[in-house]
């Protein structure tokens, strides 16, 4: 049984801890900005596929400690890499230190690499790796003298679902939309609604959070090419998530103020295929009203840092806290990196939650 580490946004450990055990993995256990689980090929492929809030899917090769990068080269030089990296196999490093008397990266990246060839020239009987097959990524992080050596099994980042390549400025990570989603509670029951949608991210994770779709069914990943697992384990998994899909009626609403912003949302909900459960529209946000008993909100207005100056967001968060004020029964989730945000939209949040736009601290404000 191998081990895996799947790294997260600050914020949504919990969640996606949540996530991988209803996957049905093993000893999973959340750490800060990861979540460890142990299984086999099958499980690899199931949270690769599956997993909504994780970034990636690291399978560790060995932890030691390393105090000098003698250490560091032993440590590399013991891993059983020809496990799972074959004689043709490329494998470029790269990394990252934190609180370690080893917190050169590129000195460390030249030590991991010296040691993974030495130890697959002994293994292998060769001299020279021309590194022409498929790619091994090595990736390791020194915490605290702490070594955690790692192949990644995903390759683009599983944000990367494959449905946005045309984007607005200061996009919403996937990661974090499919979050806020699941923290909303939205299931598929009831009205769901974006009314700052931009390229439509969000309301695209409500569509494919409803019907359970496995956001990274239509794209490949690295570990699919290896001889760990191999070809039948992935469609077998594919099979498995196409099967657990449901089907029905959603009612999900998605709406800004630029039409392109629009249209875009159209393209990108079309490719994720799910352009046919979203209805879309061209309108402003602070004339938001439905003429139903309720439902939920879940967006993401305008920061002030990059899309409006900062007086134009704290107008707008006025404006729309006076449109939220006439609703009656609708829950609310809005996340921004404004200080000030209750202030200026005139209600304290019944909940905040602490989340991370990229590198943008952020708070999630829960009107319930």
């Amino acid at each position: 049984m191998a081990e895996f580490i799947v790294p997260c946004l600050f914020g949504l450990e919990g969640i996606c801890a949540n996530e991988l055990r209803r996957l049905g993995l093993e000893n999973v256990a959340a750490e800060n900005g990861r979540v460890r689980f142990s299984g086999g090929p099958e499980a690899m492929a199931r949270a690769n596929l599956c997993s909504r809030f994780g970034e990636r899917v690291l399978l560790e090769v060995a932890s030691f400690e390393a105090h000098s990068f003698e250490d560091l080269f032993q440590g590399t030089l013991s891993a059983p890499l020809e496990d799972f990296i074959p004689r043709d196999g490329a494998f470029p490093v790269k990394g990252h230190c934190l609180d370690s008397q080893l917190h050169s990266v590129p000195d460390c990246q030249k030590i991991i690499k010296k040691a993974a060839v030495e130890r697959l020239k002994k293994k292998y009987g060769v001299s020279w790796f021309e590194e022409t097959g498929d790619r091994y990524q090595i990736q390791f992080s020194i915490i605290k003298d702490r070594v955690s050596l790692c192949l990644d099994t995903t390759g683009p980042g599983l944000h990367k679902r494959g449905y946005r390549p045309g984007r607005l400025p200061a996009p919403l990570r996937e990661t974090l939309a499919a979050a806020m989603v699941d923290l909303a509670r939205y299931r598929g029951k009831g009205d769901f609604a974006d009314p700052f949608c931009g390229s439509g991210t969000i309301a695209i994770e409500a569509a494919l959070a409803a019907k359970n779709r496995a956001p990274g069914l239509y794209r490949e990943f690295s570990a699919e090419k290896w001889r760990y697992g191999g070809p039948k384990v992935w469609k077998n998994e594919r099979d498995a998530a196409v099967s657990r899909e449901y089907s029905g009626e959603y009612h999900i609403f998605a709406s800004d103020i630029d039409p392109e912003a629009v249209k875009l949302a159209k393209i990108n909900a079309k490719r994720a295929g799910v352009g046919s459960l979203i209805e879309f529209s061209a309108a402003d946000a602070r004339s938001f009203s439905r003429a139903t008993d309720g439902g939920v909100i879940v967006t993401n207005p305008p920061y002030g840092e990059r899309l409006l100056d900062r007086r134009g967001a704290e107008q707008l968060y006025r404006e729309f806290g006076r449109t939220y004020a006439k609703l009656s029964s609708w829950r609310l989730f809005c996340i921004s990196s404004h200080p000030e945000f209750e202030h200026f939209f005139g209600r304290r949040a019944d909940k905040r939650r602490k989340l991370y736009n990229g590198m943008i601290k952020c708070e999630l404000y829960m009107y319930m």
